[in-house]
Parts: structure tokens; C-alpha cells; sequence
């Protein structure tokens, strides 16, 4: 289980370029929870999934993985619970390691072994075969270097990886956005596959309102560092991408009336 308790983070405090990542987000995902977070750009949502990784020291709340307190755990030391997948393709994954070797790197992940011993005859042919399920033919592969894959490709391994070692929560963030329709399609049934599969707790952060619809059994809209909204069960079930599509739209109006009586309020006083 992730419980996230009254998150806050703000870049640049106290400046005119002041932003609000995080602001009072509280929030639970229980054991085997698929939960999408949609937003637009500057929502917070990707910053969300830095602050449980560890990579973003937050200014206030509290951070539990399992229900042990990582509040103030460096990303190295929550690297054992957290599986991470980002945008990029190329993120995450060493290119001049081979496939084998990322992935018994992978698989050690938060332990101090080194990679010699992580990579004995036996555990390689176990590797094979987790990669054999990839469907893409690269357990013929092992050995050649990662940076010689195609981004559709390197990203499926790189999925695989975050997936080693039993994981307790699993981050995407927005794992799927620059690779090409074909590719984007297998690494997004491979993503299902693999949750389920496993029975992993995922959070997949987008921007894509097709994916809160079709993937996960839960979704929650972000907007300016805040939680503004939550479908789960039938009425996720149910959702339309019109319906998210209106949502934002009825904020973004509230937004600019706020903003409209804001000014005329500073105009009567001048």
C-alpha cells in the first residue's frame, strides 16, 4: 500500500516564479491498485511520482510504502520498493550494458552485490525466459547492448526491469508518450500483462484522457499540485473521455471567474 498524507513542495518559494507542485495531497492506493493520474502539463503529476521515488525533498507530509515511514528516505535507499519507468526511452537502462546485464543489474536493485555475482550461468537462462514473455524475440539478445534497440523495444525492457524483484509500488510516468503508435500499443498491453501478472500497485501518470478511460481501475485528475477529482469503481467503469474532457473544462472556467473577480476587486480599490 502507498499512503501519501498532506504532500507539499513548492519550487522557487517566495519568488515571482513560485509554483505549487504539491499542494495538501493526500492520498491512498491500496495493494494491487492500478491508478492513472491525469493532468495537464504543470498539474503536479509527475512531480507526485518524483516525491514517492525519493528524488524530490518535500516541505511538508508524510510518505509510506508497506506502512513503514520513507518520509525521509533518499531515492538509493527506496530504490528496493520503488520500480520507476519514464518518458524517455532512453532513461533508466545503461546503453552500453547488455540487455542481460541491465537486467541482473535490475533485479539487485537496493543490495550492494556487485554485477559479477548477480549474473551466474543460471540466473541468466532466468532472465531469458522473463525476457522470452516480452514477445518481441530479444531472449536471443541478451548480449548485445541495450543502446542498440529501438525506443519501442528499450523502453519493454526497461518495463521489465522496474518490474524485478517484487516492487512495491510501480511508477509510469507517462512511460508510453514518446514512443510511435505501434510501439506505444505493445508497451501499453505489456504494461496490463505485467501489473496484473504480477499483482503489482501501480501509479501511471498521462496526459492522455484514451488512457484514464481504457487502462486502470482507478483514476484521479490533478490541477495546479491538487487532487480535484477521483473515479473508481462503477463510475470508472463507466467513464467517457467527454466526461473528463468536460471536467476540465468546468475548472479551467472557474479558474478565470476567479480570476475575473480577483481583478475587479483590485480595481475597486485603486
Amino acid at each position: 500500500m502507498v499512503q501519501l498524507e498532506d504532500l507539499h513542495l513548492t519550487f522557487g518559494a517566495g519568488t515571482r516564479s513560485e509554483v505549487r507542485a504539491l499542494d495538501g495531497v493526500s492520498l491512498q492506493v491500496p495493494q494491487g491498485d492500478f491508478l492513472v493520474v491525469l493532468g495537464t502539463n504543470g498539474s503536479g503529476k509527475s512531480t507526485l511520482l518524483t516525491a514517492i521515488a525519493g528524488a524530490a525533498r518535500l516541505q511538508r507530509g508524510r510518505i509510506r510504502l508497506e506502512g513503514r515511514d520513507v518520509t525521509k528516505w533518499p531515492a538509493h535507499r527506496r530504490a528496493a520498493m520503488v520500480g520507476r519507468v519514464f518518458q524517455n526511452p532512453y532513461q533508466g537502462s545503461a546503453a552500453g550494458l547488455s540487455i542481460a546485464e541491465n537486467l541482473a543489474l535490475a533485479a539487485q536493485r537496493g543490495s550492494r552485490n556487485t554485477l559479477a555475482k548477480a549474473l551466474p550461468r543460471a540466473k541468466k537462462e532466468l532472465l531469458r525466459a522473463s525476457v522470452q514473455q516480452l514477445g518481441l524475440g530479444l531472449e536471443q539478445r541478451l548480449d548485445v547492448p541495450m543502446g542498440t534497440l529501438s525506443g519501442g523495444q528499450r523502453q519493454a525492457v526497461t518495463l521489465l526491469m522496474a518490474t524485478l524483484g517484487g516492487p512495491s509500488v510501480l511508477l509510469l510516468d507517462e512511460h508510453t508518450a514518446a514512443l510511435d503508435p505501434r510501439s506505444e500499443e505493445q508497451v501499453r498491453q505489456l504494461t496490463v500483462e505485467l501489473v496484473h501478472r504480477h499483482r503489482l500497485t501501480a501509479i501511471m501518470v498521462t496526459h492522455a484522457m484514451e488512457h484514464a478511460v481504457t487502462l486502470g481501475n482507478r483514476v484521479i485528475l490533478m490541477h495546479r499540485g491538487r487532487i480535484v477529482e477521483q473515479y473508481e469503481g462503477t463510475f470508472k467503469r463507466r467513464l467517457r473521455e467527454q466526461d473528463l474532457h468536460d471536467r476540465f473544462t468546468e475548472i479551467r472556467n472557474t479558474e478565470l471567474l476567479d480570476e475575473s473577480a480577483a481583478d475587479l476587486l483590485r480595481r475597486s480599490y485603486v
